[in-house]
């Protein structure tokens, strides 16, 4: 992280359990992430965020729009 630069915060909403694939039903990271989270840098944690955000679209948990 850059000097001065907030961590990103974790995308848990403390619904935890993994589905069959490995992934939590509530923020969307797989075990692996949820794991390295407090070691990722904030470049790796929009990385994640973006994967988090896919998969919920993916899933039916967010609908995209337009």
């Amino acid at each position: 992280m850059q000097q001065g630069e907030r961590p990103l915060a974790s995308p848990c909403v403390a619904i935890c359990a993994l589905d069959e694939q490995d992934i939590c039903i509530g923020c969307q990271r797989s075990a692996d992430e949820i794991t390295r989270w407090g070691r990722m840098d904030n470049a790796e944690r929009r990385v994640v965020l973006q994967r988090c955000h896919q998969r919920a679209v993916t899933g039916g948990q967010i609908m995209r729009t337009s």
